[in-house]
């Protein structure tokens, strides 16, 4: 496959594909999405026809065969962007700290310890920094902090930051650890847009 110059990015737990688009309109390169789910692979597929999507079990991809397929070397990629599964850290479920995909975030440890990208970037639900899941939010801070990459978090919401959307996420940012700059959050905005500034009806 061959890489234009624009900035690249892939998107494993790509979901619906929500922020590939916001990818695409920053004027990223989206080389590859993955999702068990095969609705939001349509949904994906459907919006982004020119960009590959696997539906595939993230846990049975391996690290060699996207690094074939894309035609990628280790350490070319420049962003991995991953929305880990929620429904067991959400305070809107059951929070149940065995529940099996809370450790999935293992998957997105291995695909950054693999393909090395210059920068990652992690979404989640506040629900995992609170309570009886942060010994969890421990462990991935831990475990993101050892592949070798500079990590800060940040529970933000999107109201200041140019969405005109109240929504409180828990983002980890890291910067690989051979490069000269620190991973950096954007200032917030004090001004908030509403909806009715952005829909004319």
């Amino acid at each position: 496959m061959e890489i234009n110059k624009k900035t690249s990015v892939i998107s494993p737990f790509c979901g619906v594909c929500g922020s590939s688009l916001d990818y695409q309109l920053s004027g990223f390169h989206e080389l590859l999405g993955i999702d068990i789910d095969s609705i939001p692979c349509q949904t994906f597929q459907h919006n982004f026809s020119l960009t590959p999507i696997w539906h595939r079990d993230l846990t049975t991809v391996e690290i060699e065969e996207v690094l074939q397929y894309l035609d990628l070397e280790v350490g070319q990629l420049d962003v991995l962007d991953s929305s880990l599964p929620r429904q067991g850290f959400s305070i809107c479920g059951s929070r149940d700290v065995q529940d099996q995909r809370n450790d999935l975030f293992l998957e997105t440890v291995r695909f950054i310890a693999g393909l090395r990208p210059k920068v990652f970037l992690i979404e989640n639900v506040t629900g995992l920094m609170k309570d009886k899941m942060r010994g969890k939010f421990n462990q991935i801070l831990f475990q993101l902090k050892s592949t070798g990459y500079k990590v800060k978090w940040k529970s933000i919401n999107t109201i200041y930051y140019n969405v005109p959307q109240s929504r409180q996420r828990l983002i980890f940012l890291g910067v690989r650890e051979d490069l000269p700059t620190e991973p950096t959050f954007p200032q917030p905005n004090s001004k908030v847009k509403r909806l009715k500034n952005v829909l004319s009806h």
